[in-house]
């Protein structure tokens, strides 16, 4: 019988159906199951039933020397932002990047803070702004730059902002800057956050309403320029295959619509297995998919055991306490 005292699974029962709490429990558990298994073609693992927090005996799991239940890079910068927004009460740019930092540099929100899984893409661009480069301007702003390093830890914005969608949209695109900056990439977190903004507020049909919603933002964006290039990603992103399997790949658009495919799951458990099963880039897969499941179940659909096996509660707890009474607001830059 697992224990509900300790851990995240005390947070059963006053939270169980909180979707702030989780969404954020999901994303951590979705990234902690996945870690494993992350780099395996779909074919090389095993069958949906053993994808658990600890792989079965004879697996060869990637990041062999990390205990199973701990989080990746995914789950430590969504921590960044998320401790950012509570502690400033708002999404600070500059606070945020200073944390993203913390985190590379120090583990700072990373389990027994070791950080041992960093993106090309996000490495590159957190040494640009070390040696000084404006977050606005350090993310690498190529076609090839659009990996999903933004949209995995853009969760926590969507949770925290209760502001308009046209708010909630422009605060995505910034928070992608520091690491991801080409359109597609801001395109993508700004639709994540709709999607998962819709899953909030009980919509029938998120994904339907993100798209329909961002389009009509983008059309009345007052920089010309800027406008008709971020309908044309939208219209990337509407026209990415999703029909076809999903690849479970690091690119940005195969993990919105790899997500867009697990969500279809009927239970968290089965949503992140799912989303692992993909193969590839798995942590992020499942932590984007157990993000929104998160949402959807609450922590009281996530499976007793991986509550139990998550590490890493004394990073969250505070964060968890904080947003359950009312952020205490600083002098964030």
């Amino acid at each position: 019988m697992t224990d509900t005292t300790t851990g995240f699974a005390s947070l059963l029962p006053d939270h169980s159906a909180n979707p702030f709490i989780g969404g954020i429990v999901g994303l951590l558990i979705g990234d902690a199951v996945g870690v494993p298994f992350e780099f395996h073609q779909p074919e090389d693992l095993p069958d949906q039933h053993q994808i658990e927090m600890v792989p079965p005996v004879g697996f060869r799991r990637a990041h062999a020397g990390v205990p199973p239940g701990t989080w990746s890079d995914d789950g430590s910068q969504a921590l960044c932002l998320l401790a950012s927004l509570a502690e400033c009460g708002k999404f600070t740019l500059t606070d945020f990047s200073a944390r993203l930092l913390r985190w590379l540099d120090h583990g700072y929100m990373a389990v027994d803070g070791d950080v041992f899984d960093v993106g090309n893409q996000t490495y590159d661009a957190l040494d640009r702004l070390r040696d000084g480069a404006s977050p606005r301007e350090s993310g690498g702003n190529d076609e090839h730059s659009n990996g999903n390093g933004s949209l995995m830890r853009v969760l926590p914005l969507a949770l925290w902002n209760t502001g308009t969608d046209e708010e909630l949209v422009r605060d995505a695109h910034f928070q992608s800057l520091p690491t991801h900056a080409h359109p597609r990439s801001l395109v993508a977190c700004a639709f994540y956050c709709l999607v998962a903004r819709a899953f909030l507020n009980r919509h029938p049909d998120p994904w339907v309403w993100a798209e329909r919603r961002l389009a009509d933002i983008y059309g009345d964006w007052s920089n010309v320029q800027e406008r008709r290039t971020l309908l044309h990603e939208l219209d990337v992103l509407r026209s990415f295959p999703k029909d076809d399997q999903p690849r479970g790949s690091g690119y940005v658009l195969d993990t919105i619509w790899s997500t867009h495919k697990a969500m279809n799951e009927d239970s968290f458990e089965n949503v992140v297995k799912t989303a692992i099963m993909f193969g590839n880039d798995t942590d992020t897969t499942a932590a984007v998919a157990g993000g929104l499941a998160g949402i959807r179940y609450g922590v009281a659909g996530i499976p007793a055991r991986w509550l139990a096996q998550l590490r890493g509660f004394e990073l969250v707890e505070p964060l968890i306490a904080r947003c359950a009474i009312g952020c205490q607001v600083t002098n964030c830059p």
